[in-house]
């Protein structure tokens, strides 16, 4: 059976590695095939268009943050959260084979990943830096258009995926640099690709909260009386309505019927909540 997995970026880029590290993980038996998207909106489309399709979407980096574009674009569609997937991000520099670093003038890559390899780029001030859209991208345009002179900075699998020659390995700043990704689903699919309730031990959820003195406490008080251990939370202005924020909020718990009932409790104290998914979290980082 081949999955299809829709991904923002070009074969090879760190979304098509997530995607196919965590089914050789956890569904072994099934071929991966990714599908490039060139934003994340594109992405969402794709996924409405055809139910059949899963994505993969990262949704934080423990350097960079929260990607808050995509909380609103998952709150706003109607797919649902089935899994979740932590990767160590790290960068090499490759070529077209049979260079040296000295042969180099000219680095590409997305300036994210530019700025997490800047010490070490830092060391060879000959090389001018030039940004591209995407760090699997560079690798392709340097491999596509024998681009002599060029070294990428991507991922091994790109590099590998492109025929292109590592030269330095590891080469990001901070070591512990990884993103969270979200496996998406069609809520018609989703039962399939979930775990069994008995698994289930996260969820994501959204709400905006009454504009009244001590309206958060309460709700934060009444997940802890359930023993509801809040991972994550993020909030966000609410556009057109001023000093109002929307709130998503990760939640890890050891009983699924305890988490059903501890949002049974605090529903009367939200406005426009709703349940991004339940899955079983990751435990892969390492």
């Amino acid at each position: 059976m081949k999955r299809q997995i829709t991904i923002q970026g070009v074969a090879g880029c760190y979304h098509d590695a997530a995607a196919r590290e965590y089914f050789s993980l956890r569904r072994p038996d099934e071929d991966v095939e990714t599908i490039s998207c060139d934003t994340f909106p594109d992405m969402f489309q794709r996924l409405d268009s055809d139910p059949s399709l899963l994505g993969i979407m990262a949704i934080e980096n423990t350097i960079a943050g929260a990607l808050l574009q995509n909380h609103e674009l998952l709150r706003k569609s109607s797919l649902t959260i089935v899994g979740e997937h932590k990767m160590r991000i790290s960068h090499v520099l490759a070529t077209l084979p049979g260079q040296k670093i000295e042969d180099l003038s000219e680095v590409n890559s997305h300036p994210m990943a530019l700025m997490q390899c800047e010490q070490y780029l830092r060391q060879y001030p000959k090389m001018k830096v030039a940004e591209t859209f995407d760090t699997a991208g560079s690798a392709k345009m340097i491999a596509e258009q024998d681009l002599r002179g060029h070294a990428a900075v991507c991922g091994a699998y790109a590099a590998e995926l492109y025929g292109l020659e590592i030269l330095a390995r590891g080469i990001e700043t901070n070591k512990r640099n990884f993103t969270r990704f979200l496996i998406l689903a069609d809520p018609l699919t989703a039962p399939e690709l979930r775990p069994k309730e008995s698994e289930l031990d996260k969820a994501s959820i959204v709400f905006t909260l009454p504009h009244t003195q001590g309206a958060l406490s309460k709700v934060l008080t009444i997940l802890s009386f359930y023993d509801m251990n809040l991972s994550k939370i993020q909030s966000m202005p609410i556009i057109g309505r001023e000093w109002e924020y929307r709130f998503y909020v990760d939640l890890t718990f050891d009983s699924f019927a305890r988490y059903q009932k501890a949002i049974d409790a605090v529903r009367p104290l939200l406005t426009d909540f709703k349940s991004l998914g339940e899955y079983k979290q990751c435990t892969n980082e390492i």
